[in-house]
């Protein structure tokens, strides 16, 4: 086992009894500290969100957990499509994606801050994990050239679900996502079914940072 499974492992300890054990296990297999800012390798391995560049926030290890089972909707599995491709609006440090990667056979991910894309491919690249895919582009545009997907994770909060996304999803897909919902924020999971997302449900209270438009280009 490499160091870092070891720290991910005592990182993890008060967690995992609360999880599926495969999702435990991509927690574990993913380098918490490569994704996180030199300032910052000090508090990889705590169960906290930490600050990156322009202004966003590499998830803690805890949301990245609760994102993923809910995601993977084992809870679910009679009723939902097994996941074969999942779409990731909001790629950030990189970490997420990684983790899914263990998880699901093809990942797509987009981010719309052309920094922080640079970085992620660079990391992604570094890790030779060969089933993400990534683009920067508005990630409410979707990615249809490889729709549709068995699952869609929304990584930053939004006003709503575009149609250009539910369109991109599967039948009977899962869709994750936080979402404002009477002045505050709630993880939403809504299921497919024909057209349209039929079935929805609260699952927790969040904080999130918002979705924007358009691509934000590096200096």
């Amino acid at each position: 086992m490499q160091l870092h499974e070891i720290k991910n492992m005592q990182m993890l300890k008060e967690i995992q009894d609360s999880f599926d054990s495969s999702i435990i296990e991509a927690l574990r297999k993913t380098d918490r500290e490569f994704f996180v800012p030199n300032a910052m390798k000090h508090s990889a391995f705590h169960l906290n969100a930490l600050p990156m560049s322009d202004e966003q926030w590499i998830s803690s290890p805890l949301t990245v957990a609760k994102m993923t089972s809910y995601l993977m909707a084992y809870d679910l599995k009679d009723s939902v499509v097994e996941p074969d491709s999942v779409l990731e609006i909001g790629l950030g440090s990189g970490y997420q994606a990684v983790v899914l990667s263990h998880l699901i056979r093809r990942v797509f991910s987009i981010e719309r801050i052309e920094s922080l894309w640079l970085e992620a491919r660079k990391r992604i690249a570094e890790l030779r994990i060969m089933n993400i895919n990534i683009k920067l582009d508005d990630g409410m545009n979707g990615w249809n050239a490889f729709a549709p997907y068995d699952r869609i994770l929304l990584s930053a909060c939004a006003e709503n679900i575009p149609q250009v996304l539910i369109n991109q999803l599967n039948n009977k897909g899962v869709l994750v996502a936080p979402i404002y919902h009477h002045g505050k924020q709630v993880i939403m999971r809504f299921i497919k079914d024909g057209n349209n997302l039929t079935t929805s449900e609260i699952l927790e209270t969040c904080e999130f940072v918002p979705i924007k438009s358009g691509v934000t280009r590096a200096n």
